[in-house]
């Protein structure tokens, strides 16, 4: 083969490459010689001198192509029925395939001739044409020009009648009936809709949509709305949910067999426009009664067919909101006894545990489901049966907590009481005071750490780690204050016993005294102690060793002596065994003056100890009640009446506590604690506006009580009143004013 430009006979070298054309548009012999000779015929015309005709040679091999494509539309149309469909399907085979030979024959014309003068894609897109004759026609690559012909020669005249036979033969298939064409054939037609465009970058699928895809969809459409139709008035929505998901998945499948892959996503709107958007409202009725009866096998059914309408699951969330919301009240409503804060938590974690393993079942851990839980577990944890009164969820909360964390007589392991600790932080996610929680746990793990009744202080520890995770390190510091001051204090009882070691004074206690040093400001201890209290004899010379000790290592300090939240040991020598037993100092001292005697009154014993006669009839009541000692009058104790020792007492523990009177909880405490919180919360308002104002220097009123309330939002939300309260209580401080300009607008005062 030579490379040097030559005159070349177009005439003569036409009339034998012709020939070869044909033979490979029909996909005959074409041998191996005979190609090459040709490729290199193609290569000559495209070169020859004195000018190329590359031109001409495009032009007679369109006129070749569209002769060809003429001779098969006769021979297509030839046959009816079925036969045409056989036809158009054997002749595009041999066609398509023959085209495809045919460009690689004409390789040289493609590359060196037509794309120099195509437009490249850019060019296509933006229209940057530089032709501006109107009858330009660009010159297309031989296998694309191949294609175009076959399209405008070929489908253009059938397109009605190719159609509406694929159309029917779909139509047999989905009524389960004998096609009148295989499934070869019918993909076959459909495809060459779609490969007449393989060249067209823009508009690859135009010609599919728009002679096949447009019509299909309506007639499917059309099969849809009376199927549906006629599925509402002969079934129930079970069966009708049913055969709806059922014709779905045939669909998809009949989709995935026939049309090309761009058409299932509009299939499936089709038919969830006409068969579940058009019953929509029918539907959603249903849905209320299988919401409420639960009937989980219905509303597996419903979600996939509701989940791609825009909106169509919002009504069944509501519905699901509003149902669990009324188990959950049923779950904890009637609730009373000793154990409502274990009942409480339990039957609020079943509840969220169960609708949880519906949704995640049934509707697939939808988050918009997974919101619904969460906004009705949050009307229940903090439903308020007396609008005005605080939410009992956030007192409830903390003594299942400590139930948990404190010692008790049922042993559980540390694995079972970090698994329902764990499970407990779930409802505390949805509780909204969260400020009133921490006060509740954090005055019950004082007494649990003061009273050293922790059933393990991992365990503790890990729980404040967990709110710590939830709410953040300043929620829980003043928790880690209190574990730090534990710690502090052992190390301080270490230091004041090697003092006493130096001194040789440790023998003239007496005793074992133990004390912890707590900070005033991280301890929920209230601001108010109990009266005056006279220290017990025994006592006397411990407590002024250790204030010595004490100041000598921490000059400036204060210490206040909280005997209401003491206890000691002591031993009973006076009865036909030893007892060891725990009280609490009031009681202890109360004991004590028995060593002189065996019977003392209770004006005496007032007097002695410094206390009124109702605090020592308090700390009396639980020695009398355990029979430690006896009263000479029925009823409450008098200011007469006799406290005696019972030298009868028998126990079968030679080691107990008595901590009754200290350890119960009072109606009175729990209100205390709310108006703690509420006076907490006053002033976290108060510092938040400040932190605001002096970052903004001017804010508008509701912009300052949009920002106070996403700041606040963590622990508890505050009503607009009270922030409105706070801003006012501000203004008197003269922290913040009032502009000049507007009433509605504040300023910093610098």
């Amino acid at each position: 083969m030579s490379l040097r430009r030559r005159i070349v006979d177009f005439s003569e070298t036409w009339g034998v490459l012709q020939e070869t054309v044909k033979g490979v548009i029909t996909l005959g012999d074409v041998p191996r010689a005979t190609w090459n000779d040709r490729f290199n015929d193609v290569y000559s015309l495209c070169v020859a001198q004195p000018e190329p005709l590359a031109d001409r040679l495009y032009t007679e091999t369109k006129r070749l192509l569209d002769n060809h494509v003429k001779q098969l539309l006769v021979q297509v149309k030839s046959p009816t029925g079925n036969g045409l469909l056989q036809e158009y399907y054997h002749a595009w085979m041999e066609y398509s395939q023959g085209i495809n030979y045919l460009h690689l024959l004409y390789l040289y014309l493609n590359q060196t001739h037509i794309k120099k003068h195509k437009h490249s894609i850019a060019e296509i897109i933006y229209g940057a044409s530089d032709s501006t004759d109107p009858d330009y026609q660009e010159q297309m690559e031989i296998g694309e020009l191949g294609l175009d012909i076959w399209k405008k020669r070929m489908i253009a005249p059938l397109r009605h009648v190719l159609v509406s036979l694929l159309l029917s033969c779909i139509q047999a298939d989905r009524m389960g009936e004998a096609m009148l064409a295989s499934t070869e054939v019918i993909c076959g037609v459909i495809q060459s809709f779609v490969k007449v465009e393989e060249y067209n970058i823009t508009r690859q699928l135009d010609v599919y949509q728009d002679i096949f895809e447009k019509p299909f969809l309506e007639a499917s459409g059309e099969f849809y709305s009376k199927e549906a139709a006629e599925l509402v008035r002969q079934q129930d929505v079970t069966r009708y949910m049913e055969r709806v998901t059922w014709r779905l998945s045939q669909e998809e499948l009949r989709a995935h067999k026939f049309l090309h892959a761009s058409s299932l996503p509009k299939v499936k709107q089709c038919y969830g426009e006409k068969m579940v958007q058009a019953h929509v409202t029918w539907l959603h009725a249903e849905a209320e009664s299988m919401i409420v009866n639960e009937r989980r096998r219905d509303l597996a059914l419903l979600y996939p067919l509701l989940r791609p309408l825009q909106g169509a699951l919002a009504p069944l969330a509501i519905k699901l909101t509003q149902h669990i919301t009324e188990q959950g009240l049923q779950a904890i409503g009637p609730l009373q006894g000793e154990n409502v804060h274990i009942q409480f938590v339990e039957n609020m974690l079943e509840v969220h545990a169960k609708y949880s393993e519906l949704i995640k079942d049934v509707f697939k851990g939808d988050q918009a489901f997974v919101g619904a839980l969460d906004k009705a577990c949050t009307a229940v944890v903090n439903f308020r049966p007396i609008p005005r009164q605080p939410a009992r969820a956030p007192e409830l909360l903390a003594k299942y907590c400590d139930s948990l964390l404190k010692k008790s007589a049922k042993v559980a392991s540390e694995g079972e009481i970090e698994e329902k600790l764990g499970r407990a932080i779930t409802v505390f996610k949805y509780v909204d005071d969260k400020d009133v929680f921490q006060k509740f746990y954090a005055r019950m793990l004082a007494k649990r750490l003061i009273h050293q009744q922790s059933q393990s202080m991992d365990v503790e520890e890990a729980m404040i780690d967990r709110l710590k995770q939830a709410c953040g390190y300043e929620f829980t510091n003043k928790l880690h204050r209190m574990f730090t001051d534990m710690s502090v204090s052992a190390d301080l009882n270490a230091k004041f016993t090697a003092s006493l070691r130096e001194k040789d004074s440790e023998s003239q206690l007496g005793i074992g005294f133990v004390v912890y040093v707590l900070q005033a400001g991280a301890w929920p201890l209230g601001p108010h102690w109990p009266g005056p209290f006279h220290v017990p004899q025994q006592l006397e010379k411990s407590v002024q060793a250790f204030e010595t000790f004490y100041h000598a290592q921490f000059s400036g300090r204060k210490l206040t002596w909280l005997h209401h939240l003491c206890q000691g040991e002591l031993k009973f020598n006076y009865l036909k065994k030893p007892y060891l037993v725990t009280v609490q100092t009031y009681q202890m001292a109360l004991l004590l003056l028995f060593e002189e005697c065996d019977s003392v009154q209770c004006r005496d014993a007032a007097v002695s100890l410094r206390l009124s006669h109702d605090q020592l009839a308090k700390h009396a009541a639980s020695l009398v009640e355990s029979k430690i000692l006896k009263k000479n009058t029925e009823g409450e104790l008098e200011e007469d009446s006799m406290l005696s020792l019972n030298f009868d007492y028998h126990n079968k523990r030679t080691k107990f506590r008595v901590m009754a009177t200290m350890q119960r909880e009072t109606p009175h405490d729990a209100e205390a604690t709310h108006r703690s919180v509420d006076d907490d919360r006053k002033m976290y308002l108060q510092a938040a506006i400040v932190r605001i104002m002096k970052s903004r220097k001017l804010l508008r009123h509701n912009q300052l009580v949009q920002e106070v309330l996403s700041q606040s939002k963590v622990t508890f939300a505050p009503s607009i009143g009270m922030i409105k309260k706070c801003i006012e209580a501000l203004i008197d401080k003269q922290y913040i004013e009032r502009t000049a300009n507007s009433a509605d607008e504040y300023s910093y005062i610098a």
